[in-house]
């Protein structure tokens, strides 16, 4: 955390109203160096607006500059890090999602960064701390938590709506032992080659192969956290015939090898 750095924070295990949409935590901070936060197995899906100043963040095995005005998602079952910048002070306003969480499924969402003013959810976090400090009135904190929810559902929700791309990722997700090609999933999206890589650079912000390794990489540390399933079955099933492609994949997305992430201790992450 460093001595420079102040945070506001409203766990699950102290306000029923996160915990019934199945929010782990919110969280205001105004962070500076050393401020640092390393998640190694992120079992529910983390939201994070920046506010001001200026941090790193990684996300899909890539650091990246975090300015006012964007928001990042990362998933479960990823690597998941950031920074603040020596000498740059970075204000941020988060929401965790717990395990069960909706938002947490397998292959919901890849890791993403898109623009979004995140003021207004930074009122509500800051809305709802000031109440649990104070009367914690049951419904008041309902209220605080629906307008929590409402501005999470404004940030995530369009980046799931290009219309083109649904089937095509449903039809991946059912059946990621496939070995889909680009011309594969052209056809899914009804358009050409050219144009689905457009319309995944727009929506997801990376490529159409890109993306389709996120999700087998997603679906495969989700198995290796809840299965004792041998790797290399686990490889075959998410599409990957040489085992050593499919670990080297999982380690540039996850920090870790394959077996080295099934033994991972679970449970004492924050």
């Amino acid at each position: 955390m460093g001595s420079g750095t102040v945070q506001t924070l409203v766990r699950a295990e102290q306000c029923e109203a996160l915990a019934a949409r199945h929010i782990a935590h919110v969280s205001v901070v105004d962070a500076a160096a050393p401020y640092t936060v390393v998640r190694t197995h992120l079992s529910g899906a983390f939201m994070q607006v920046c506010l001001g100043g200026e941090g790193q963040t990684l996300l899909d095995g890539r650091w990246y500059t975090h300015k006012p005005g964007s928001v990042t998602f990362a998933p479960a079952h990823v690597l998941h890090a950031f920074h603040c910048v020596p000498g740059k002070r970075w204000q941020l306003a988060w929401v965790r999602f717990k395990p069960e969480s909706a938002r947490s499924a397998n292959g919901v969402m890849a890791p993403t960064m898109s623009p979004f003013d995140g003021r207004v959810l930074e009122n509500a976090i800051r809305g709802l701390a000031a109440e649990m400090e104070g009367a914690a009135d049951p419904g008041t904190c309902v209220v605080w938590v629906d307008v929590i929810e409402r501005y999470v559902a404004r940030i995530l929700e369009p980046l799931q709506r290009e219309p083109r791309l649904v089937p095509v990722w449903n039809a991946v997700k059912a059946d990621l032992a496939r070995r889909w090609t680009l011309a594969d999933l052209a056809a899914l999206a009804n358009t050409s080659e050219e144009h689905l890589r457009r319309l995944c650079q727009k929506s997801l912000g990376r490529s159409p192969g890109k993306q389709l390794a996120a999700l087998r990489i997603a679906n495969a540390a989700h198995v290796l956290a809840t299965t004792s399933e041998k790797v290399e079955v686990i490889a075959r099933g998410v599409g990957y015939a040489n085992p050593f492609a499919f670990s080297n994949t999982f380690k540039r997305l996850t920090g870790f090898r394959p077996s080295d992430y099934r033994a991972k201790p679970r449970g004492a992450e924050r």
